[in-house]
């Protein structure tokens, strides 16, 4: 049996509904920017598998690290103990994390990341004696699948039945650059009638909703106005983190700053799980009491793994060198000229374009799991190439070390795929 038939057996994939997609691509082997199938197969990730593999697939200066490192140290237990790894990766993220940031507390992945930010918030106001039970966030916004960060995420296809036991949120639109007064006075309103804890937010990118792109500055408006009635900010830079926007962390680009962030997916270059959720001294300092029930009782069993540490370490100081700058403004000028190209054709209705990320929504009514996303999915990989469609938005978030040629690649077949609609 081939390794396809075998996985049809006993898996359960996620985001899919099996009755009508049973089948899984067998992938073998993966290396730079290519995935090699059952068969032999070559596919760009041109999504950097789920933005993770931002350095490429089983980068050598990585791997080497981690090799390293399980020679050491493998697993050790996190609420005890400490160790090189953990430290010196805090270290470097203080030197490219935005400066109000200055602790760091590990958790397993994106989800947690923003569950652990979710409950922060709501435990700072009570060790504070305050009680506040709602949070804000964005209208189609998506923080994750655990219950607290699936409540925060604004996507039916997504918590449809799960509804009914979520924390309470309120939804705004994003900053478009014309809206940002009517917003705030829907703040305000919100802010009179509800006892507010938090306000996470994608900041500038939206992933889920299809790289949707929001205005700088009344995003910045809006985080005044949580900073001047107390409310917490909450940065997810799960997916736009470690270079995506062309910057550091997309947070760069605003002014205020979070109090708090949510790290996770590039974070460890797709090598191993990890998650980290930073804060500011002022939200750490609210933890700390003679009771000890003020502690933050929070904990996953793989936190701050060594192995993972040492995947990070190497990720920042890849993020930081020259090669992979140089690359970053390389992929955003291919970007920019192909946004150029494509912006006119009657078949796209717009183009989005901010760092390593490029969308296009294509002018068409279409479901974000029918048909006739498969059918690009389908026409995407049958040409080597691995895209995968939001609905009717096509978008690329590329690995850094990608070629020119194989970015030219990319562009021709999303190019041949819009003759086919």
């Amino acid at each position: 049996m081939s390794l396809q038939e075998r996985d049809k057996k006993h898996i359960w994939h996620p985001l899919r509904q099996h009755q009508l997609n049973p089948e899984s691509v067998a992938i073998v082997s993966a290396k730079g920017c290519l995935l090699t199938d059952e068969q032999g197969r070559e596919y760009i990730d041109a999504i950097a598998s789920w933005y993770t593999c931002v350095y490429g697939h089983c980068n050598d200066f990585i791997l080497n690290r981690v090799y390293r490192q399980m020679q050491l140290l493998d697993q050790v237990m996190f609420s005890d103990f400490t160790h090189e790894p953990a430290v010196s990766l805090s270290e470097a993220l203080m030197e490219i994390l935005p400066d109000n940031q200055n602790r760091i507390f590990f958790n397993d992945n994106g989800s947690t990341a923003v569950e652990a930010s979710i409950k922060m918030a709501l435990q700072y106001y009570f060790n504070k004696g305050e009680k506040r039970s709602t949070f804000i966030a964005f209208e189609n916004g998506f923080h994750g699948d655990t219950f607290g960060a699936m409540s925060v995420s604004g996507l039916s296809v997504y918590n449809g039945p799960f509804e009914d036991f979520l924390i309470a949120v309120k939804r705004i639109p994003t900053p478009n650059g014309s809206n940002h007064e009517g917003i705030l006075k829907q703040l305000q309103t919100l802010d009179k009638k509800y006892k507010i804890a938090g306000f996470i937010y994608e900041p500038l990118l939206q992933g889920a909703a299809g790289m949707t792109i929001h205005n700088t500055k009344g995003l910045n408006q809006i985080l005044e106005f949580c900073k001047a009635r107390g409310i917490l900010t909450i940065a997810d830079e799960v997916m736009t983190g470690f270079g995506k926007t062309g910057r550091y962390f997309a947070s760069d680009y605003i002014e205020t700053k979070p109090d708090i962030m949510c790290l996770s997916k590039a974070l460890t270059a797709g090598l191993v799980p990890m998650a980290i959720t930073s804060c500011t001294e002022a939200v750490y300092d609210a933890f700390l009491s003679p009771d000890i029930t003020k502690g933050f009782f929070h904990c996953h069993t793989y936190s701050a793994n060594p192995i993972a540490c040492a995947a990070a370490i190497a990720g920042i100081e890849l993020l930081k060198s020259n090669e992979m700058q140089t690359n970053l403004k390389r992929i955003e000028g291919s970007h920019n000229a192909f946004k150029n190209k494509i912006k006119t054709h009657p078949k796209v209705k717009e183009v989005r374009h901010i760092g390593v990320v490029l969308a296009l929504d294509i002018d068409t009514k279409m479901e974000r799991y029918g048909a006739l996303r498969d059918k690009l999915l389908k026409f995407f990989m049958d040409r080597g190439v691995f895209l995968r469609p939001l609905g009717n938005t096509i978008y690329l978030q590329v690995p850094y070390i990608i070629s020119e040629n194989q970015l030219q690649k990319v562009y021709k077949v999303i190019e041949e795929a819009l003759e086919i609609i």
